[in-house]
């Protein structure tokens, strides 16, 4: 997918629901009639194209009724502080929450991944591009977030527009958390399922290595929590929407296993 440009901000993916970021890094905005929510906030290179889009629709950054996290990585939370700074509401699980209010590099502390990106990069030498990328895009320089609001566990949203479920999905990080509309058929899965695993290479659905994750074994027994979610269309954080439903996506990812 080439990179979504100003002129060409993003790509519909479903009724009112557009996909953004690059071919790395997905994030996506959502219209509803009481407003628009962002899922996810992308890279801090990432704000041409979300004004982009946003202005298509009439809107600017401060229209936004709210930012659901899916996680505390920096590739999904690059915009957070300049929307939060707009008076946007971001919202993440408590357990993710200390990341944003400390910063991105925290990351590296809070959610330490499991394994050394080196073995991956000697395997496959062009990996080290999407570290690169995340680089390039700002992913380490956007501010902290204090005061993000959170949720303990699994619970419907009920003052965002489209009234989300929060869908508690620990491993990835430990907060890591998928947002299903199911009135919309409509889950987001962050990087708890991905399509595309930027240091493997590895696309269909899969957990994201752990090179990127917190705790494989916690991730792959969240895989039970999505089988029967009521979804048609799986949207993640990295790769193409799946639209196999969540049984299959998982049956695949398990198929796969953790690398």
């Amino acid at each position: 997918m080439p990179s979504p440009s100003p002129a060409d901000p993003g790509r519909q993916v479903a009724p009112g629901v557009h996909r953004l970021g690059d071919g790395i890094v997905n994030f996506y905005l959502i219209e509803h009639p009481d407003g628009p929510v962002l899922i996810d906030a992308g890279l801090p290179g990432h704000l041409p194209g979300l004004r982009a889009q946003l202005a298509a629709s009439g809107h600017g950054p401060g229209d936004l009724r709210a930012v659901l996290l899916t996680h505390g990585h920096p590739d999904h939370t690059g915009l957070a502080a300049t929307l939060h700074r707009a008076g946007v509401p971001v919202w993440a699980h408590r357990a993710d929450a200390p990341i944003l209010a400390r910063g991105p590099r925290s990351a590296l502390r809070l959610a330490r991944p499991e394994r050394s990106m080196v073995p991956y990069l000697l395997r496959r030498p062009r990996a080290i591009s999407t570290p690169l990328h995340l680089a390039r895009k700002g992913g380490f320089t956007s501010g902290a977030v204090p005061g993000v609001r959170t949720f303990d566990g699994d619970q419907r949203l009920q003052e965002i527009p489209g009234r989300p479920e929060a869908v508690v999905l620990p491993g990835h990080t430990d907060g890591s958390t998928a947002y299903l509309f199911a009135d919309r058929g409509l889950l987001f899965t962050g990087d708890a399922l991905v399509t595309r695993d930027g240091l493997t290479g590895h696309t269909g659905p899969t957990l994201v290595c752990r090179g990127f994750t917190h705790d494989s074994a916690a991730a792959l027994a969240s895989l039970d929590r999505l089988e029967d979610l009521p979804a048609s269309l799986l949207l993640p954080g990295h790769g193409d929407p799946f639209t196999g439903g969540p049984r299959a996506a998982v049956r695949l990812a398990r198929a796969h296993g953790t690398r």
